[in-house]
């Protein structure tokens, strides 16, 4: 990705400089650097602002019951993860920083949650079903209040940028749906693979 992105900067500069457009290759620069400044203070103030909610809400129990609500479906799409194992809360905190469009926060959540799986998972070479039904759940990024976006759009100067709720809210919840069919899918043929394996080896 380094490489790509130095390709286009050293094409944008000798572009400028063969076109005679060196003046406006460094205002935009100027202005670039300027807006990114803009939107990374706008960022600060509303990802400090979800990160402490979710805090509060992780030291008050809230996270706990929140697992405990959503018990019923885990134990449906993870049920290979035993009832009482730190998973269950750590992948209902995931869901909840990506349902607010934290993906920051959601990132070192997933990580741990990975770890977790792996403690349980029986064949340490490959992926587990859960592994893999966590990480398509994860990756399609369900999300009800986009938080980031919201804000880069309003760092970006933009008149109403809320108005990307809905259709976030559309595309991610079809991507969340579409994950876990795949993933059910994927883990039923597996299942028989292997099913049918055991028996010719016997």
């Amino acid at each position: 990705m380094n490489y790509i992105f130095y390709f286009l900067i050293a094409a944008s500069i000798i572009y400028a400089i063969l076109t005679g457009n060196t003046e406006e290759l460094s205002n935009g620069m100027f202005e670039g650097a300027n807006i990114a400044v803009k939107i990374a203070f706008s960022l600060i103030g509303i990802m400090a602002f979800w990160l402490g909610i979710m805090r509060v809400a992780e030291k008050s129990g809230m996270v706990k019951s929140v697992a405990k609500l959503l018990s019923p479906v885990m134990r449906i799409l993870f049920k290979d993860i035993p009832k009482d194992n730190p998973a269950n809360a750590n992948i209902a905190l995931s869901f909840t920083a990506n349902a607010l469009g934290l993906t920051n926060a959601a990132t070192p959540i997933g990580l741990k949650v990975m770890q977790e799986l792996q403690e349980i998972n029986t064949e340490k070479q490959s992926a587990s079903n859960a592994m893999c039904m966590f990480l398509g759940m994860n990756t399609a990024g369900f999300q009800i209040i986009p938080a980031t976006v919201i804000a880069v759009l309003a760092g970006c100067g933009a008149k109403n940028p809320t108005d990307i709720i809905l259709p976030t809210l559309i595309v991610t919840t079809t991507a969340f749906i579409i994950a876990i069919i795949t993933a059910k899918i994927f883990e039923q043929n597996w299942t028989r693979q292997s099913s049918g394996g055991n028996e010719n080896a016997e």
